[in-house]
Order: C-alpha cells, then structure tokens, then sequence
C-alpha cells in the first residue's frame, strides 16, 4: 500500500463527511451516527456512539477490502468551559484547516472563538496514535484519543 496515496484517501474522505458535513446514512449498528464517502475502488464509513462524550471507529475500504481503520474516545471534561456545539465547531473548523494542507496526522495548532485546539501524534497512516484537545484560558476542557492504521489479512 503507497501511504502517501493512503494518505490522501483518508483527507478527503475525512473532510467530506464529519468535517464536511457529509450525508448521514442509516444506522448499520442501533445508536450509531454513520456517515460515508467513496469515490471509485475507495469506500469510507465513520460509524460512531455519543455526543458530548462518544466512541468511534473510521474504516477505509479499497476494492471492496478493508485496508485502514481508525479508532477513537472523546469527551467533554469541562462542560463548564465548553459544550458539545462549541466543542464540535472548533473541532470541524481546526481540522478543515488540517486538511487543507493534505494531512490528518502531525502537529497542529489552531485557535478560534471557542479555544485552543491542538493535535499531537506520532507515526504515519500505516500505524499512528494521538490526541486532540481544546483548551480554554488556558485549561483542557475536551480530549479526544485515537489511534489506528493498515489493516491486513
């Protein structure tokens, strides 16, 4: 599998559904939220649990196989500081911006009107881990962990 080519699957599939405002579609789990893309041999589902605090896992399909899966855990810790909506918008504006420079992984820094967003991690598409938070003054008030990668038969 080419990463770099991997890679670019996973931008635009990414920033096409959650971040892009993609279609939901039917449940494949009862409770899930789904939301799909493909584009020729290239198929991507993101099928998660929750709201505020949720769970999910993004898989990517090539020719009709499984070849890439993300996982991930995120949570509001201050809901003081920051709701779901507010969390949300940072979270879709940051990673728009993300995208935008054709990558999903790697150090990254934003801030906007609800907080701080940062993005650290460490590997590649073949196999990654990292964490998003947002912070505000200051202090960490949502986390998300994920971690993820090829999958082989």
């Amino acid at each position: 599998m080419d990463i770099h080519e991997l890679n670019t699957a996973v931008v635009r599939a990414k920033a096409a559904t959650y971040v892009g405002g993609g279609a939901k579609m039917p449940s494949c789990r009862r409770g899930s939220h789904d939301l799909s893309w493909s584009d020729g041999d290239w198929h991507y589902l993101d099928s998660y649990f929750g709201g505020t605090d949720f769970l999910g896992q993004e898989v990517l399909w090539r020719a009709g196989e499984p070849v890439w899966s993300m996982n991930y855990y995120g949570h509001v810790s201050r809901p003081d500081l920051i709701d779901a909506a507010r969390a949300g918008e940072t979270i879709k504006a940051a990673l728009s911006a993300m995208y935008a420079e054709g990558r999903f992984l790697g150090g990254f820094d934003w801030t906007g009107p609800h907080g701080r967003y940062r993005d650290r991690s460490e590997g590649n598409a073949a196999c990654f881990r990292g964490q998003e938070v947002i912070e505000v003054g200051g202090v960490r008030a949502y986390a998300l962990d994920y971690f993820g990668g090829l999958v082989k038969p």
